[in-house]
């Protein structure tokens, strides 16, 4: 590697400059620093003498692309307004529908609107804040809205549920083929010959007419009951029974599941207080005797509901 020398005036004589290449390099990079330095620093120094409102001018771009944002945001949230009043309205109907009683607009009214859907007109730094404000006041007001709604949603689901089950279950069908005989309350007993009342109704029928579950439930009760014959009994659930009695052949059997058209028995004469083959049919509701005559739908066949189920 070839030596660099300097002359020295204090020694008269050429001295060896030791690490010549590394110093060479640093002074290099030194004052490549110093001019680079130099250079941006004026740069920077003559933009700034040049064009003063750079900065400010790009702070008044990025506050009108917010403030475009904003009103976007004003204009969605109308949208947003008005689709949760139209679920308002769908959710009232729907209570009406489970026989739920409708909501009072006053309990739901959370202070959604107002200034956040008018025209936006935004002028000053004031004004935005305002409408920041705003905003946030209705994103707290809509979360409300939503989970009200959802939990009035949740509540006509319920109600809807309890109905469908209340619905399949209840009693609702003229449950044998025939004309009705006597009727439910006060009656002159034809065996006994004495007042008393008739707790359901008799329909008049040939021996062997199938006998059909007027609703779902679950047998209860097969077999002969005293005066009654040959009898079922059938637990709707919701507090509902029915009893069919004087039959000649059981088709269930204590345990087994029903639903509304299913066959249960045939007609006959059986039991010691019976006059001639018919079906004496019962409701009872928690435990008190009603007028099967008014769970009767007369324009609905059994054969309907068979064809239905079958389907």
């Amino acid at each position: 590697m070839k030596n660099f020398y300097y002359f020295s005036k204090n020694k008269l004589k050429f001295v060896e400059i030791r690490n010549f290449y590394r110093k060479f390099v640093f002074l290099i990079l030194f004052f490549s620093f110093l001019i680079s330095f130099f250079i941006f620093g004026t740069y920077f120094i003559i933009k700034e003498f040049v064009n003063p409102d750079a900065e400010v001018k790009s702070l008044q771009t990025e506050n009108r692309e917010l403030l475009d944002k904003m009103k976007e945001f004003s204009v969605k949230f109308k949208e947003f307004n008005t689709e949760m009043t139209r679920l308002s309205k769908f959710n009232n109907e729907l209570r009406l529908a489970a026989n739920l009683d409708p909501v009072d607009e006053e309990d739901k009214n959370f202070g959604t609107g107002g200034n956040v859907f008018k025209d936006v007109n935004i002028s000053s730094s004031e004004d935005v804040n305002n409408m920041i404000s705003t905003l946030n006041n209705y994103v707290d007001n809509i979360q409300l809205s939503l989970n009200y709604e959802k939990n009035n949603y949740k509540e006509i689901k319920k109600n809807l549920d309890y109905n469908n089950k209340l619905y399949d279950a209840l009693p609702a069908i003229k449950p044998s083929d025939g004309r009705y005989g006597d009727k439910f309350g006060m009656r002159y007993h034809p065996i006994l010959k004495i007042r008393r009342m008739h707790y359901g109704v008799d329909i008049i029928s040939e021996r062997g007419t199938p006998v059909y579950a007027p609703g779902g439930g679950k047998v209860e009760f097969v077999g002969i009951k005293g005066g009654y014959g040959n009898t079922v009994i059938i637990d709707h659930g919701f507090g509902y029974k029915t009893l069919y009695s004087h039959l000649s052949k059981f088709k269930v059997k204590k345990g087994q599941t029903v639903a509304r058209g299913d066959e249960i028995a045939l007609t006959g004469n059986s039991g010691r207080l019976s006059t001639g083959p018919h079906l004496h049919y019962e409701i009872t509701h928690n435990g008190i005797a009603l007028d099967p005559r008014n769970f009767i739908f007369d324009d609905v066949d059994i054969f309907e509901i068979n064809q239905e189920a079958e389907q």
